[in-house]
């Protein structure tokens, strides 16, 4: 385990990389030992260093729970990180592209809870119960460490790498539609430019909430009512430019679009 000074140091130095928009050394590269615990220690006290400045958790954000994103990554397990208020936007929102680094785009889903979810032994139906409503997202992924050579620990430290959240199309009931087949086309610039069906999520998106439950239970922790849940991308990562338009179409429940600027 990495002592709490250390851990410490790192979360002030992930800090400053957000404020400062820089790119770090990996936390294995300087710190071979450091383990999956180690990283969330890093994660939660960055987090705390947020909330003690005044930003506000609106939720969770679940990564690495496709195929297509472990083969992206070369990660084979699933991590979380907290989306804070300040970073859901609405569809149609401009955003800044100098607010990130390594920009990246994401198709997922979103579970807005209205009631709280805690393990273990979270079961699909649970989240499905405790779910007031899905709708279409993307994730901007920002990585303040270097990609080359990063591990699981780097990105989990690195607050699993998540940088926005935009939100858009048409909210409906865990209910009314088969949330295995939702299904959504990625466009750059009006081309596609990658395609996925959310059953890439863990077979379910709902299982990857799941599974959140059961491994914040293991921090101490569970997810609220209110909170918002990313439930995982099922596409590969879409690297984007200033200047780009990035619409995702969700076909029967719409789209959610942006614009770097």
């Amino acid at each position: 385990m990495l002592p709490p000074d250390t851990v410490a140091a790192l979360a002030a130095e992930l800090s400053a990389a957000h404020r400062q928009r820089t790119v770090l050394p990996r936390i294995t590269a300087r710190h071979p030992g450091a383990t999956v615990e180690d990283s969330y220690a890093v994660q939660r006290a960055w987090y705390q260093e947020q909330a003690a400045a005044g930003r506000r958790l609106a939720g969770r954000k679940i990564g690495l729970t496709s195929r297509a994103m472990q083969a992206a990554t070369g990660i084979t397990e699933p991590d979380y990180g907290v989306i804070l208020a300040d970073t859901v936007h609405d569809t149609g929102a401009v955003l800044d592209f100098d607010a990130h680094a390594n920009v990246r785009i994401e198709v997922e889903l979103a579970f807005l809870l209205r009631r709280p979810l805690e393990g273990p032994h979270c079961t699909l139906t649970d989240v499905l119960d405790a779910t007031d409503y899905v709708l279409p997202a993307l994730e901007v992924l920002d990585s303040h460490y270097e990609l080359d050579g990063r591990t699981i620990v780097d990105t989990i430290a690195d607050n699993a790498a998540y940088g926005a959240t935009v939100l858009g199309g048409t909210p409906v009931r865990p209910d009314a539609v088969d949330l295995r087949r939702v299904s959504a086309l990625l466009y750059r610039n009006a081309v596609i430019e990658e395609t996925g069906v959310a059953a890439a999520v863990l077979d379910h998106p709902a299982r990857g909430v799941a599974w959140l439950a059961d491994k914040l239970h293991q921090h101490g922790g569970r997810l609220e009512a209110g909170e918002l849940i990313l439930a995982g991308s099922f596409t590969r990562p879409m690297w984007v430019s200033r200047g780009d338009t990035v619409l995702a179409d969700y076909g029967p429940m719409g789209n959610v679009a942006c614009r770097f600027q």
